[in-house]
Order: C-alpha cells, then sequence, then structure tokens
C-alpha cells in the first residue's frame, strides 16, 4: 500500500478498520537539519558542544551551563552564529513577547538555533496576558534562526511570529491563542517591502485550538499581508481554530504578497475548537487561498482538506494562477473546491464526500480529466479516502496520513 509520506494526498495509506474518532499526532526530539525534515534523536542524543543551556528556574546572570541555566530572554542576546540555545522540558509562564530581534542574525551557513532539549519538551505558556495585537508568544524577527520543538500557547496574539527572513520554524505546536497559531507578516507598519519576511520554512509543525475574541481572525497558520517571496509550508498540520486552517488574505492597501508553497500539509475542522466551539463570523476553511481581488500565483499541492467547516480549498477572490496538484478536499460543509474565478491550473485533484449529498465544486481556470471533482458522485479515487483520518510524523519528520 502507498505510504503518506511520498504524498500526503495523492497517495495516502488507507488503514482498514481504524477506530479512531480523530487525527492524533506524535512528538519528536530536536536534531540539528537545516533545509529538510529531521530524523528524530534517541532521548540519549548528546547536545551540542559549548551551547546555552535554559531552564524554568533559571536567571539571566547565569553562566548558561547544564549546572547554571540562564533564562530564555538572556540566551537570545548572547548565543554566537552556529550556536544552539537548548530549553529544557517544563512550563515557562511568561506574561511578555519573547523577541529575537531584527539583526541577531546568523548566516546561510552558520544558523543560531533554538531548540527543545533532546527528549524534552519546553512550553511558553502565556496564560497571564491579555489579548492584544502587541502580545505575541515568540517573536522571530532576526534571520538565519532555527526553532525546533517547541510549543506556544495562550499568548495574547499570535504564538509564534516570524518578522525576519531565512528562518526554519521546525516541530513546533502552537495551541489556543488569541491569533493565528503561526504567522508570517511585517515587523512593522513602516517595514519597507523589500525587508518583508522571505524564504521561511515552516516545517512538520502542528497548529490547533486557536480562537480570538471575535471568531474571526485565528488561523491555524498565516502567511498574509505583507511578505516576500519564498516562504513554505511542508508536513504541516492545521485543525480545530476559529477561523481558517490557512489565511493566505491580501488586502488593497497593502498590495500583493509573495506567492506562498504548501505542501504535503493537512487542514481539518478548522471553524470548530475541540471543545465544539464554533464562532459565526469565521471564515472557516481549510486553505483560504487569496483576498481583495489581488493575484497571487501561490503553489499548493499534495495537500488534505478534512471536514472543513465552509471550503476545503477557496481561491477567495485570488484571480491569479494558482498551482492546484494532487490535493484532496473531503466533506467540506459547503465546497470542496471553490474558485469562483481565476486562471488557476488544476491537475489531478481529488474531491470526495461520505453521502450523496453535497454541494458541487465550483471550478473556474485550467483544468483536464486528471482531475475527479464532486458533481454528485464520488471517482473511483475516493475509495482511498474512505474512513477517518489519522495522522503523525515519521522519525524523518514528514507527515503521514492514513485513513480507515
Amino acid at each position: 500500500v502507498p505510504s503518506a509520506t511520498t504524498s500526503v494526498a495523492a497517495s495516502a495509506r488507507r488503514t482498514a478498520g481504524s477506530s479512531a474518532a480523530s487525527p492524533s499526532r506524535s512528538s519528536a526530539a530536536p536534531s540539528s537539519s537545516a533545509a529538510s525534515p529531521s530524523s528524530s534523536p534517541s532521548g540519549s542524543s548528546s547536545p551540542a558542544s559549548g551551547a546555552l543551556y535554559v531552564s524554568t528556574t533559571g536567571t539571566d546572570s547565569a553562566a548558561g551551563t547544564q549546572a547554571s541555566p540562564t533564562t530564555l530572554t538572556s540566551a537570545i542576546t548572547r548565543v554566537a552564529a552556529c550556536g544552539t540555545i537548548y530549553l529544557r522540558g517544563g512550563t515557562y509562564n511568561l506574561a511578555q513577547t519573547v523577541t529575537i530581534a531584527a539583526g541577531n542574525n546568523g548566516t546561510a551557513s552558520a544558523r543560531k538555533t533554538l531548540s527543545a532539549y533532546p527528549g524534552e519538551t519546553p512550553v511558553l505558556d502565556y496564560s497571564a496576558m491579555a489579548e492584544s495585537s502587541s502580545n505575541r508568544g515568540l517573536a522571530v524577527n532576526g534571520a538565519y534562526w532555527r526553532v525546533y520543538g517547541l510549543t506556544v500557547q495562550h499568548a495574547g496574539d499570535n504564538g509564534i511570529f516570524v518578522g525576519g527572513s531565512n528562518n526554519i520554524i521546525e516541530r513546533t505546536v502552537t495551541a489556543f491563542n488569541r491569533d493565528s497559531g503561526l504567522q508570517i507578516s511585517r515587523i512593522a507598519s513602516d517595514t519597507p517591502q523589500a525587508q518583508w519576511p522571505a524564504n521561511n520554512l515552516i516545517l512538520s509543525a502542528e497548529s490547533h485550538d486557536n480562537a480570538d475574541a471575535a471568531g474571526e481572525n485565528a488561523d491555524g497558520f498565516a502567511a498574509k499581508l505583507t511578505i516576500g517571496t519564498g516562504n513554505v509550508f511542508r508536513y504541516c498540520v492545521s485543525h480545530n481554530n476559529i477561523d481558517d486552517g490557512w489565511d493566505l488574505y491580501t488586502k488593497s492597501d497593502t498590495g500583493a504578497i509573495g506567492p506562498v508553497t504548501i505542501d504535503h500539509s493537512l487542514a481539518y475542522n478548522n471553524g470548530t475548537l475541540t471543545n465544539g466551539t464554533v464562532a459565526s463570523a469565521g471564515d472557516r476553511n481549510g486553505f483560504k487561498l487569496g483576498g481583495e481581488d489581488i493575484a497571487v500565483n501561490h503553489i499548493v499541492t499534495n495537500n488534505i482538506a478534512y471536514k472543513n467547516g465552509k471550503h476545503g480549498f477557496t481561491w477567495n477572490s485570488n484571480p491569479g494562477t494558482i498551482t492546484m496538484t494532487s490535493n484532496v478536499a473531503i466533506d467540506s460543509t459547503e465546497r470542496n473546491f471553490a474558485f469562483d474565478g481565476g486562471t488557476s491550473v488544476f491537475r489531478s485533484n481529488t474531491s470526495c464526500r461520505s453521502t450523496s449529498s453535497g454541494t458541487n465544486d465550483k471550478i473556474t481556470g485550467n483544468t483536464d480529466s486528471s482531475n475527479q471533482f464532486w458533481t454528485g458522485s464520488n471517482g473511483s479515487r475516493c475509495s482511498s479516502y474512505a474512513g477517518t483520518p489519522r495522522w503523525s510524523f515519521a522519525s524523518s519528520g514528514s507527515l503521514v496520513v492514513t485513513f480507515g
């Protein structure tokens, strides 16, 4: 049976007789890979030599050794290019944004790394924060950083905000934040377009149960409004967020953003929190790919949208040429694929429903017979996507989705 590690959508592995009620996740420990998913080292993996160590009981003035750990804010200002900060496991109760400042950079050949200690899970908890657009959790405004294995939760705005370029955010979990769990956007309103965040890779990350008070802004992942080129999401999972799974919105006052790639990723149950909460103001799409009639040629390949509260994949008034290849949408509340305009190119996409009722897909653009869209019945490929999905990250970091 083909494995979803090679193509999450087109080659999903089916597990017969599964009794899972909902998809589940697995966690992994950190390692030092840069551009591709990391293998999961065992708990006995040796930390990098010369690293700085942070713990829940660390102090600013401490040396940053294993015996005398420092604080996260202090370590961030001290780490050298090619250096590593290890966060020991436990809950860090924080009330202010932790910022990697613009200019605090590694290089292409010597990244700075902020990582969970091997085999441990550090949780940055911002429950003490009020909901406010200025109250982010971790702000990555520097360049050439790698952030690995952290959970960021309950921030007053984004859990992780990426305003810098050429960063890798890997194996993170952003949950219960009061705006989008992880967002890529410019640092400030006066940031020139040439400095909008570019070439960031979000890898093997999960984002769930993010919800703002208004119920209309908190997505799982957002790369919107003011971003440069080359931003990529790969092997990521967004579920049970109050608004959309992914939001690539554009506005007329800031214009077009750089094309975003979303690849081998999964969006499910967006629009409904895990506790059953639904907000009528939320858009509730799996993958929302535009806004305000601004053309951006995004690349959307090998993804799955499952039981999202509105559409699975939607152009959302993006008249550009979106590449839509080998995606699967299942049981969306409205359309699985909603493309009312534009010049998008559709190849090998699959739309399925578990009952004979449902709204037909709307497709405008370049399409051919390789697609199996819903027009009242399932195509032959839908038999591979029957039942409830399960998901996990393989030891390599690849996303594995099984149905049954």
